[in-house]
């Protein structure tokens, strides 16, 4: 009896683990959904869903103040707006290194960033430290890049 109970267990342990022919027959017959493969990723935009941010030659104060409220929270004990390191990078002069959809994927798109984008693998080198995702809106992430943009002189 205890011999029959060890097999039958063993049986449902494989059948339970074992692959599911039709669900992996199912998931090739779905069309490729990732927009970071290496056909259509673009190095100056990252990997993530901002691809053409309207940014306007003057500052939007009002979008700069509702990022700097967020910068507060959810930023601040890791970034500095000098060119200092903390546990992240500092913020002056990102928005002249980088592009607004860059800035805006990282920040509400972190991990698929740290794992494609060769930019951001490299200051995860310098930093060491993961960026965690923060849970950015879309609006956050765009008054974020505001404050950035008023943190690197823009009027």
């Amino acid at each position: 009896m205890k011999k029959t109970l060890i097999v039958l267990s063993l049986i449902a342990f494989i059948y339970a683990c074992g692959s599911n022919s039709s669900g992996n027959q199912q998931q090739a017959e779905q069309p490729a959904t990732d927009k970071t493969d290496a056909s259509t990723y673009d190095p100056e935009r990252g990997a993530g869903k901002f691809t053409n941010v309207d940014v306007k030659p003057e500052l939007d104060a009002a979008m700069a103040e509702a990022g700097l409220k967020v910068y507060d929270v959810k930023c601040a004990s890791c970034h500095k707006t000098t060119d200092e390191k903390l546990v992240g990078p500092g913020w002056k002069g990102v928005t002249s290194r980088f592009r607004a959809e860059w800035i805006m994927n990282f920040a509400t798109n972190p991990d698929e960033m740290l794992n494609k984008d060769p930019k951001a693998m490299a200051q995860l080198e310098i930093c060491l430290v993961r960026m965690p995702n923060q849970g950015l809106t879309d609006d956050d992430a765009r008054h974020v890049y505001e404050f950035m943009r008023k943190n690197d002189g823009v009027k």
